[in-house]
């Protein structure tokens, strides 16, 4: 069989003039399931850095760059992802004595180096030569020269050129002793592409699943509105489409799209690299981005992770998005990217950090099991589309406040962060994550706006977990992980196979708990709905049937069953509204009509129960009831005696010693007892007794090693 890359390289010499390329489709190998990548070269120490851009200077001052990296502790630094031009200015001329220069100085100060495949911003030659690379959008524009992500990435001739200049750079670089690894491409999405070639790929994507147009005619019922087709050549673009099962797939092949493409990226350097370096992504956490499948042949995952500051730092952000990566892998991620002072592509909205919060945020992240922290940048720029985007210098290019508080924090990692590296966090709670019902909800929305999933129900779950510093896993549907937690959380599973059905059900029969959302088990994979009787194969398990469901707008539960304030004793967007064969309703909905129907059911199933909630509780409700489940799993713990702003996480290090922060996200004192066994306060190395108070002051944090248990 001929690799793509042989296809390519073939395809390309076969074209007479750039237009032949447009025909020109091209599907990635899919990810397989291979064997799990091994774990990445263990870490002695946090990695505390910045990206750092010294071709963006319009002066030279390497020299006075690493000098203050070396006075402010920096020990990483990633660069090159964004300078294509320079390595090659002209096609097929090939430079790099420039960023040689800048990889050697760092190397002597005792810095180390990611290095980044420059393939998500192109240089102006290939524009100009290729112009079809760039992205046509839904509505007729085309993308223009001059913005960086606006490429398709099934283009051939993209993939031809990509791949010679990662292959140049890592050939290059791999072989330096500061390159610890390699980051391939930045921020990966589809951004919207709509191009022939681009849909050409879908068109073998649904080959490949459905077979024949008659299987696909079935599956998403064609014949409405007569629309079967008789041939492939029949398939309609994406544009105007109304059918549901059509746009789920589409969202899945812009997931295995991105998917492809940083796998046969990480294959690529992985023929260079040597074993001590690892390959990574800086992902961002949304819902286009299937992250298992993207990161399957990469050593590590990263996120770039831009939380709120000033009064609305409150970690809930970091934390969320932690949890999320480290359970990718089941193993400590890095952080390539956060804020340094400011952020914005203009001047708007710029909220620097309050004093103390930039290193609050940092042991933030490392708590949650970030092996690194990385600021995006080094230095604010003068010019450009990010000029407001600052660095931790200002643009004034001397040490500041936020310069010091880098160098406070970096002086207290290189004493303490082999106690808080490679922390290992076992959660007992998780959430069940479906980015097929996230798609399928957004596609049929079931209140105003859309992606209240992903960007509102998720969050809304997490962050009534993380009020009580309870770590959660993310988990999906089919994947046999269900049984390793003591209570499993599933938002609304709209789309759902039977097979994935039956192992919520065995879960719990063999003695798990769940906490169910609405919409559960309505559709099939194919976001088909069930002509069973809802929920469907979930009946037994949630001891209940319905036939109707309704919108509502801010329903009460009757008789305020978890003791909210009354204010907050809401319910709102939907309502399925239950019939109990064998569930026990906890709450009643308090409505002259609705009144009839509960609102929330409990189920015992073989050893285990579920409770279910047939409508979109308020948060405080949510989090009221989350607690009262966690406590009837018997997984309480005296971190639940703390509430935020007050945080606690935990893990243990490799000493085998528990590691526990505690974290005000406040701008006033705070007070916490100390449930451990006693230990030592790492940060100013003092005894701490069991049951001991401890002060933290605003903004700041405690972070205590236990003594072995006895």
């Amino acid at each position: 069989m001929l690799s793509p890359q042989h296809l390519l390289r073939e395809a390309l010499r076969a074209c007479q003039v750039p237009g032949i390329l447009l025909a020109f489709a091209l599907t990635l190998p899919r990810a397989s399931a291979e064997s799990a990548v091994p774990p990445p070269p263990v870490l002695s120490n946090i990695l505390y850095g910045v990206a750092y851009y010294h071709e963006y200077h319009q002066t030279d001052r390497l020299e006075e760059d690493i000098r203050l990296m070396q006075e402010a502790g920096i020990t990483v630094v990633r660069l090159a992802e964004s300078s294509w031009s320079g390595f090659e200015p002209e096609e097929g001329r090939f430079e790099y004595a420039w960023m040689d220069r800048i990889i050697d100085r760092l190397h002597k100060a005792g810095i180390k180096v990611i290095v980044g495949t420059p393939t998500y911003s192109i240089p102006p030659w290939l524009w100009k030569k290729h112009p079809e690379i760039l992205i046509d959008y839904a509505d007729g524009r085309k993308a223009a020269y001059g913005i960086r992500q606006n490429v398709d990435l099934t283009n051939a001739a993209f993939l031809f050129y990509s791949e010679r200049i990662i292959r140049k750079l890592a050939e290059h670089y791999a072989r330096h002793p500061a390159v610890i690894g390699f980051q391939v491409d930045n921020e990966t999405l589809t951004r919207g592409a709509r191009n022939r070639s681009f849909q050409q790929g879908f068109v073998k994507f649904l080959k490949q699943k459905f077979g024949t147009t008659d299987t696909l005619n079935r599956i998403w019922g064609l014949n409405y509105w007569g629309m079967a087709l008789n041939g492939w050549d029949e398939l309609p673009p994406v544009e105007g489409v109304t059918n549901t099962g059509y746009k789920l797939e589409w969202e899945r092949y812009k997931m295995s799209v991105i998917a492809d493409f940083l796998t046969w990226q990480t294959r690529i350097v992985d023929e260079y690299k040597r074993p001590d370096q690892f390959v990574t992504q800086c992902f961002m956490a949304v819902s286009e981005i299937d992250l298992p499948s993207s990161s399957r042949a990469m050593d590590v995952v990263a996120v770039n992770s831009y939380p709120s500051d000033q009064d609305e730092c409150d970690g809930a952000q970091h934390a969320r998005e932690g949890d999320y990566l480290r359970s990718v892998k089941g193993r400590n991620y890095l952080v390539t990217e956060t804020t340094a002072q400011t952020i914005g592509w203009d001047a708007r909205g710029q909220h620097p950090p309050y004093d103390g919060q930039l290193r609050l945020n940092a042991y933030a992240i490392i708590g949650s099991g970030a092996n690194m922290v990385s600021y995006w940048h080094w230095h604010s720029l003068p010019y450009g589309q990010e000029t407001y985007w600052k660095g931790v210098l200002s643009h004034d290019l001397q040490p500041n406040r936020a310069y010091a508080e880098v160098r406070r924090t970096a002086k207290e990692l290189k004493a303490i962060g082999p106690r808080l590296v490679n922390l290992r966090i076992r959660p007992s709670v998780a959430i069940l994550l479906s980015y097929d019902s996230n798609h399928a909800l957004n596609i049929m929305p079931y209140r105003e706006g859309n992606n209240s999933y992903w960007r509102d129900v998720v969050p809304s779950l997490h962050r009534a977990l993380y009020n009580n510093s309870i770590a959660v896993d993310f988990i999906y549907p089919g994947r046999d992980q269900l049984k390793d937690y003591g209570l499993v959380i599933v938002p609304p599973l709209y789309v759902a196979s039977d097979a994935e059905l039956a192992e919520i059900d065995a879960y719990v029969k063999n003695g798990g708990h769940a906490v169910m959302m609405f919409k559960s088990s309505f559709c099939d994979e194919f976001s088909t709905v069930r002509t069973q009787m809802a929920p469907g194969p979930l009946r037994a398990v949630c001891g209940f049937h319905y036939q109707e469901f309704a919108s509502i707008q801010n329903a009460s539960p009757a008789q305020n069953p978890y003791g909210v304030a009354e204010k907050d004793n809401t319910a709102a967007d939907w309502a399925d509204l239950l019939v109990p064969d064998t569930a026990t309703p906890v709450a009643f909905y308090n409505h002259p009509f609705y009144g009839k129907w509960p609102a929330i059911t409990r189920n015992t199933h073989g050893k285990g129960t579920l409770l279910y909630e047939g409508c979109r509780p308020s948060d405080a409700l949510q989090e009221k009831i989350l607690l009262d489940e966690i406590a009837r799993a018997g997984l309480s713990k005296p971190a639940l005696q703390t509430h935020f702003p007050l945080i606690t996480k935990s893990g243990v290090n490799d000493f085998g010693r528990t590691v526990r922060f505690h974290y005000n996200f406040s701008g006033a004192p705070v007070q916490f007892t100390y449930t451990g066994t006693g230990g030592t306060s790492l940060l100013d190395q003092t005894g701490v007794a069991p049951g001991a108070t401890l002060t933290i002051a605003p903004w700041d944090l405690v972070i205590i090693e236990d003594n072995p248990a006895p």
